[in-house]
């Protein structure tokens, strides 16, 4: 599992290759971004934030750190969970993923 670094009091985003997921744990809550894989594309399948944590950005985290891992490892995305799917429509810069 690696983690995406962070400065002191700002949540770490960790890539868990074991769940296949992205994952923030903040005040004992986890926060996720799901994917599986159809061959060489990922499939990001859902993303989920307790109530606790909602309004305070985790998802857009999850989801940057996401595409930015997708990017890096030069993968084709399906935004199968309509989180992802409204973010890459609204951030153009993440569209050449599809």
């Amino acid at each position: 599992m690696s983690a995406i670094p962070a400065r002191p009091g700002e949540i770490a985003v960790r890539h868990n290759v074991g769940a296949s997921r992205f994952e923030a744990l903040v005040d004992g809550y986890l926060s996720v971004v799901d994917y599986t894989f159809e061959g060489e594309v990922v499939v990001f399948t859902h993303t989920f934030v307790p109530p606790e944590l909602r309004g305070r950005g985790l998802a857009e985290k999850l989801v940057r750190a996401a595409l930015a891992w997708a990017t890096v490892e030069k993968r084709r995305i399906v935004p199968a969970c309509s989180y992802v799917d409204t973010f890459v429509r609204r951030h153009p810069e993440f569209q050449v993923l599809l």
